[in-house]
């Protein structure tokens, strides 16, 4: 099946007790048993639940996965796979990357003698060193939308004996599918696209590999960071529209990118569906579109924190992948915890999560406010 019936049917075969089309909220903590051990699948729902269970089928078909596994946030996800490690074993990661990622990795995990490699986009083809056990790549990565070269990273670090692990959530598994790439490990906040209506917090990792798969839903439910039933069942009434939503974010983002390159008061466009940018061709080699995120640089911090202040339409908060357009100052709000770093985000740095409003409205909002920000104003 293509991609769209799978995202509308996988996992969500008609309720058997009612015939219900929709995937019922099973919204219960624990479940009666036949004898002492002997139950349906099901005994108590941090363990698993039914309503997990069709997300976690679902979500697995669309990334090309065999195994698929739930978690209730993007971090809670992340936090899972860092327990795939032991203290001392080193991480080379990417260094544009989401910043309650990069406080996580600094904060929580280097104290407990982890250790931690960052790298740019371009150097992920190097040589890894042997005694590293994950590589982390986000592509296109937060908040500057460089892209990691999929290929490439695998096989470095597979050549390390490493697992390689590709933050998806920018692009979705219909833009991108990183396990046909070589990647071991795919992970989603899937409180972005693929929840789709900013109304649930989730995450999801998905994998080929059953022993990574076994170890992590042991992890789930010792761990317990899993998703209630309802969130649950959010993502997975996000997910039967997200070929559709990724469509129209794309030719958004096309749209409003394509007017801010030619805007006199941006200095510059970080989107790598256009041609000037440099990782274009390789965007075109391993995604079907560019995504429905745009960054750009402001002339002056003055000038960012006004454009993100006079926006009507593009609403000022963190977070993205939702169907109305945000605009953020990374440096000051998702990625403040990297300030100290020497790939903290640019102050002038301005991120757009282009929504599926009209594409001519989102243009003028974003004209009316550069046309009243300081330097504009100025000239």
């Amino acid at each position: 099946m293509d991609f769209e019936t799978r995202a509308i049917h996988e996992g969500q075969e008609p309720d058997p007790a009612t015939g219900s089309v929709t995937v019922p909220i099973y919204q219960t903590s624990t479940y009666v048993q036949e004898e002492v051990g002997k139950h349906k699948g099901y005994d108590y729902s941090r363990v698993a639940n039914p309503t997990r269970t069709a997300l976690q089928a679902c979500l697995a078909s669309l990334e090309g996965a065999e195994h698929g596994v739930a978690f209730s946030s993007g971090l809670g996800a992340t936090t899972t796979l860092m327990h795939l490690l032991n203290p001392g074993q080193r991480v080379v990661a990417v260094n544009d990357v989401y910043g309650g990622v990069y406080r996580m990795f600094k904060q929580v995990y280097e104290p407990k003698g982890y250790r931690f490699e960052w790298r740019s986009a371009a150097e992920f083809a190097a040589h890894v060193p042997g005694d590293t056990a994950l590589v982390w790549v986000e592509t296109p990565t937060n908040p500057l939308l460089n892209i990691v070269d999929i290929r490439a990273a695998a096989e470095a670090a597979h050549a390390a004996g490493a697992i390689l692990v590709v933050d998806n959530t920018f692009a979705t598994p219909f833009l991108q599918r990183p396990l046909e790439l070589g990647a071991d490990v795919v992970v989603h906040s899937t409180t972005k696209y693929l929840g789709g209506h900013s109304d649930v917090v989730g995450g999801f990792v998905a994998t080929n590999d059953p022993t990574i798969a076994e170890r992590l839903l042991f992890l789930q439910k010792s761990l317990g960071a899993v998703p209630g039933p309802f969130d649950a069942w959010l993502v997975l009434r996000g997910l039967k529209t997200l070929a559709v939503r990724m469509e129209r974010h794309c030719e958004n983002a096309r749209r409003v990118a394509a007017f801010l390159d030619e805007h006199p008061a941006v200095e510059r466009v970080l989107y790598p569906g256009l041609e000037s940018h440099p990782d274009h061709e390789l965007a075109r080699s391993q995604m079907s579109d560019f995504g429905g995120m745009v960054s750009f640089l402001a002339q002056s911090e003055e000038d960012a924190l006004s454009i993100c202040r006079l926006t009507k339409l593009f609403a000022l908060a963190e977070s993205l992948g939702g169907v109305e357009s945000l605009i953020e100052l990374p440096a000051r709000m998702t990625h403040a915890s990297t300030a100290d770093a020497p790939f903290a985000a640019p102050r002038e740095l301005i991120r757009l999560s282009v929504g599926i409003e009209s594409a001519d409205d989102l243009v003028a909002d974003l004209e009316a406010a550069l046309v009243q920000a300081p330097a504009s104003s100025r000239s």
